[in-house]
């Protein structure tokens, strides 16, 4: 496995991150063979392990607890805080009197004293960015956190933070973690440039957009997945669906699995550092494992190109952030009366 520095953090990475969110009730609810799958991970090289306290509300990070143990100074680790972890409003969000509770918890249930990257799964127009990074700053001076993180971020909320953080000499944060797949490639307009800007390690989670270019979801028929169970409108989105059948043949064309082709697209990017992959079985581990020494030549992301344009969006993944404004009309709708021009 090949190693790529994060960011100008110094730390060395692998280009596969492996996400943790598939272990717990989510996904595999089998704690030993969520560790065996972790520790063949290790095995092949990944160094870089991603959760949050959201996934499975805290069993990911109990697994991945159980399966660094006596291995904990070979890995990077990573995990998020921001999501609902309760049902009172405080136990959420971006706020100091959440974030130094949450990592708290989040340090127990992975048995470490510290964890590499502390991010922030989801920005919060609520609470202003300097009384989160202020709350960051104080952690990271505390030893529990090495550096810290945003995800899912708009370009103007991370150089907005790059601001704050230079005026109140605060840490800034140091990656950012957004949705990145041959389908979605939105990012390549402001997000990656801008994280290239600062100096910012990028990795990406859904390199295979929501599990649409593993193959199994096809034009006119029904996939019988575990993901399909969730009811997720992106594997059924018809546009989605046209691009993955020109995908296939040339992936085909080019000798290797669609997986393969996809999580090396992700890769290939120069602003890229790790792309997050997210096995629930022993075999889906297998099968990204076995794509890890592709390497897509200028032709085949020609076609890429052409197939999908460069800073194209094709549908939306389900989980993905929306500012305000596009969730709440009232942030999009003039009063009726304030309507008209005359």
């Amino acid at each position: 496995m090949k190693y790529r520095t994060l960011g100008r953090t110094g730390i060395k990475v692998s280009p596969y991150c492996l996400g943790a969110m598939m272990f717990g009730a989510l996904g595999n609810p089998d704690h030993d063979d969520s560790v065996r799958i972790i520790h063949k991970a290790l095995d092949a090289g990944i160094n870089f392990v991603d959760t949050a306290d959201a996934y499975a509300r805290g069993e990911s990070e109990e697994i991945v607890g159980k399966a660094l143990k006596g291995r904990r100074d070979d890995v990077v680790l990573a995990t998020k805080a921001h999501l609902p972890m309760g049902d009172d409003p405080n136990q959420r969000g971006n706020s100091r009197r959440w974030l130094v509770r949450a990592l708290d918890d989040s340090l127990r249930r992975l048995q470490t004293d510290h964890v590499d990257l502390f991010q922030i799964h989801r920005p919060a127009p609520d609470t202003d960015v300097e009384e989160t990074l202020s709350a960051l700053t104080d952690l990271v001076r505390a030893g529990k956190v090495r550096a810290i993180g945003a995800s899912s971020f708009p370009a103007s909320d991370i150089v907005e933070a790059q601001w704050v953080a230079e005026r109140r000499g605060l840490e800034r944060f140091r990656t950012e973690q957004p949705p990145y797949s041959i389908l979605n490639r939105g990012i390549e307009r402001e997000v990656l440039p801008v994280c290239e800007r600062y100096g910012m390690g990028a990795l990406v989670w859904s390199p295979l957009a929501g599990g649409m270019l593993t193959g199994r979801y096809r034009k006119g028929h029904r996939a019988d997945t575990h993901r399909a169970g969730f009811g997720f409108k992106h594997l059924v989105d018809e546009r989605r669906l046209d691009v993955v059948e020109q995908l296939i043949p040339l992936a085909e064309e080019a000798g290797m699995p669609l997986t393969h082709l996809a999580t090396a697209f992700a890769i290939s990017h120069p602003c890229v550092t790790s792309a997050i992959i997210g096995p629930r079985t022993m075999n889906h581990l297998d099968d990204l494992l076995a794509g890890a020494g592709t390497t897509l030549t200028d032709d085949i992301l020609d076609r890429i190109d052409a197939i999908v344009p460069p800073g194209t969006d094709i549908g939306t993944l389900d989980a993905i952030y929306n500012p305000p404004a596009i969730e709440q009309p009232v942030l999009r709708r003039r009063p009726a009366g304030e309507r008209s021009a005359a």
